[in-house]
């Protein structure tokens, strides 16, 4: 067993590390107070390479692993970035999984390419308000008219929707009283968003205002033949490929951004004097802070253990949910500690740990709720009757 990276994974944490330096605390804390998408940084992190980091080489990748982008999506945000940072290139690192997967070799050089230079940018439609986690059950609807799948729905959190240009997008295509399994007849496309016919609303959020959430309106959208992902109705199946390495992704980032609060708060322990005595002095002040070290730890453990699995080709939907769970329950609790070691400060924009500890929380929400992953273990691991 071996707990180390190798000498190429700490050229890659050291590099994206460097990249980062340029982005400090106070061009992240600008972005949260005013929004807008963070272009410069995604465009340094595009000329880099590494959006194309888990991408096969032919295309233009690195044809690395799920462990080296885990690795990277959590350098960017113990920078201090934050999920800011990482949701800025987070959806190319998962979302074209299935196009490498199911894709022809014409779709993938076609759509891998330009995503990997950052020339396109690309959103992932898949939550509905009626639906939710319940994706089999989703209401948007594709219908073949003789040349086109023509698109009539809605999508809900579909991030970096005000200025992508693509969208991966499932819907229904047969309609679920047609189908034996309600997994069945959906399917999955990749395709221009064309914003004649989709209509992008933002959705006001408590954190990351860096990077937009949209509620989408489709009414009409015409997508061809050749931009369907594999067979028609078969998209549920082809999309859990790009579940489990986000699953990993997020408890990466998780993980980044507890260590970037709690190294904020150790050092203010150290730093802030009361009653002639630094309070990390203090027990109360100590233990806390090491309680959420050894937890960020072990999460990270779960973090990399799945991903070592899934780039093994084995199985690790119970890892790759663990390593979800734990990574965004340990950050949350670091980000909480470290509001708390600041005491009033801790509220205060400019030490950072508040921005940190709002934005914390979509690790726990997203792409899947906690109570879900434990339904998931539950079943799948212990064996127990399926409880929904």
């Amino acid at each position: 067993m071996e707990f180390e990276l190798s000498e190429d994974q700490w050229a890659i944490k050291r590099s994206v590390a460097k990249l980062c330096e340029a982005y400090d605390d106070a061009y992240w804390l600008k972005r949260d107070r005013e929004g807008g998408f963070p272009d410069d940084f995604a465009k340094d992190l595009a000329d880099g390479g590494w959006l194309g980091v888990a991408m096969p080489q032919d295309v233009g990748g690195a044809g690395l692993g799920v462990t080296e982008a885990a690795i990277m999506m959590q350098t960017i945000a113990e920078s201090g970035a934050g999920m800011s940072g990482v949701s800025a290139v987070h959806i190319n690192l998962f979302g074209p999984m299935p196009i490498v997967v199911f894709g022809t070799e014409e779709q993938k050089q076609r759509f891998l390419p330009p995503l990997i230079r950052g020339e396109d940018r690309c959103c992932f439609g898949v939550t509905e308000p009626n639906a939710g986690l319940d994706t089999t059950h989703l209401e948007c609807r594709a219908q073949w008219d003789g040349s086109h799948y023509v698109v009539h729905g809605q999508k809900m959190w579909t991030s970096t929707a005000q200025s992508a240009n693509k969208i991966l997008l499932i819907a229904r295509t047969t309609p679920l009283d047609q189908t034996t399994k309600a997994s069945e007849g959906l399917s999955l496309f990749y395709t221009t968003l064309d914003r004649d016919f989709v209509e992008v609303q933002e959705i006001e959020k408590m954190g990351r205002k860096a990077v937009d959430s949209n509620a989408l309106f489709i009414d009409g959208l015409r997508i061809p033949k050749e931009d369907l992902i594999g067979e028609e109705g078969k998209g549920f199946q082809y999309l859990l490929h790009g579940l489990n390495p986000e699953r990993v992704l997020v408890g990466a980032e998780g993980v980044g951004i507890g260590k970037a609060a709690l190294a904020r708060a150790a050092q203010y322990a150290r730093e802030r004097v009361v009653f002639g005595r630094p309070i990390g002095q203090n027990q109360a002040i100590q233990h806390p802070l090491a309680r959420c070290w050894m937890e960020l730890e072990a999460a990270n453990l779960m973090v990399f253990k799945a991903a070592s699995l899934y780039d093994a080709g084995k199985s690790c939907g119970a890892e790759a949910n663990s390593a979800k769970y734990l990574g965004g329950e340990a950050g949350y609790r670091a980000c909480e500690q470290a509001v708390m070691t600041h005491g009033g400060m801790g509220y205060a924009k400019e030490f950072h740990v508040e921005r940190l500890f709002r934005e914390v929380m979509i690790a726990r929400i997203a792409p899947v709720s906690r109570e879900m992953i434990l339904s998931f273990v539950a079943e799948r691991v212990l064996e127990m009757p399926k409880s929904y």
